[in-house]
């Protein structure tokens, strides 16, 4: 791996969505501990001032540098967050500041790549770095980037679209899932999953994700039913029965049937069928294994078996899903 640190600029505006913003540094940093050298990222928030930035969230930000101090410097990744305004019907619409868009149109000719986050694609709409390009964005606002920009093909379903050297994501917490394919791009898949185990992420969502998807589960608050989730993870094609997950946990089978129903609102047969439905979601959306293949490594042993279970959990087959979000080679 080369030392040489990639230089990436999240843009900054009063009104930016305060997770847009922080999310992907933080999935950045935490690349360092799982290389062994200086590889990494050099992470700096710009703005058009050095004052501080008042965040949607009310929180504000600091930035490190000016628009006009980066943007004699080569950029590795410009990424651009966005930000919304609500009327009284809670109606959302998408805002840009028309001089933040003069200052992305100029920085994008410098940068090897430009992401946009959540909402960020209007910026990078009306900065003219969509034309012609498939993106998404938030679904809140995808009827109105399509509205406004309708040389843009504008798909609200997958958590985020590479197209060429301009990606684009959906919102909100999709922000960690692009900022993973970032350095899965950068550093290979083994590298961006460990990473995404730093997060407590289930799974490196691949792009063709839709991002109307249920999460797989609730956050739990024991050691214990974590360490439950990830045996059944790590053991995801074998049997997995009941007894085996309560010797595995050391609590008989009516505890584990109640740990399961306190911590995550289901019984542990239901989180392990929906465990092996995420899991051969991935596979249909990021490989062309077939559809026996994916049923024995997902524990499910029969094609019938694996079927039934996405109709039961997605409404859909595994090969209509596969149609649907397999992602791009």
């Amino acid at each position: 791996m080369s030392t040489v640190k990639r230089f990436i600029v999240v843009i900054l505006f009063d009104g930016v969505d305060l997770l847009d913003v922080t999310g992907p540094p933080e999935v950045f940093s935490l690349l360092q501990r799982e290389v062994d050298d200086a590889t990494g990222y050099d992470v700096v928030l710009a703005a058009e001032t050095k004052d501080p930035v008042t965040t949607s969230a009310g929180v504000r930000v600091l930035p490190d540098l000016t628009f006009q101090e980066v943007s004699g410097r080569s950029i590795d990744t410009l990424l651009v967050p966005g930000s919304v305004e609500v009327d009284g019907q809670r109606r959302v619409r998408a805002v840009t500041d028309a001089a933040v868009v003069d200052w992305v149109r100029t920085l994008a000719g410098t940068s090897r790549r430009v992401a946009s986050v959540c909402v960020g694609a209007h910026i990078l709409a009306a900065a003219g770095l969509l034309d012609g390009k498939r993106a998404t964005t938030h679904w809140s606002t995808a009827q109105q980037l399509a509205a406004d920009h309708p040389s843009i093909e504008v798909d609200a379903d997958p958590i985020f679209i590479r197209d060429q050297d301009v990606w684009t994501g959906a919102g909100i917490s999709a922000c960690l899932d692009l900022s993973l394919a970032l350095v899965a791009d950068d550093f290979g898949e083994v590298v961006a999953l460990r990473v995404a185990r730093q997060l407590v992420m289930y799974l490196k969502r691949p792009s063709g994700q839709s991002q109307f998807s249920v999460p797989l589960e609730p956050v739990s608050t024991t050691r214990r039913i974590e360490d439950l989730r990830l045996h059944i993870t790590r053991n995801i094609a074998e049997q997995l029965t009941v007894t085996d997950l309560a010797g595995h946990a050391h609590v008989s089978e009516r505890q584990l049937t109640r740990i399961f129903k306190t911590e995550l609102g289901m019984t542990p047969a239901a989180y392990i069928e929906s465990a092996r439905v995420e899991v051969a979601r991935n596979q249909l959306e990021s490989t062309d294994a077939t559809l026996e293949r994916i049923a024995s490594t997902c524990g499910f042993n029969t094609t019938d078996t694996l079927i039934r279970a996405f109709r039961r959990k997605l409404d859909t087959t595994p090969t209509e899903y596969r149609n649907r979000f397999r992602s791009p080679v």
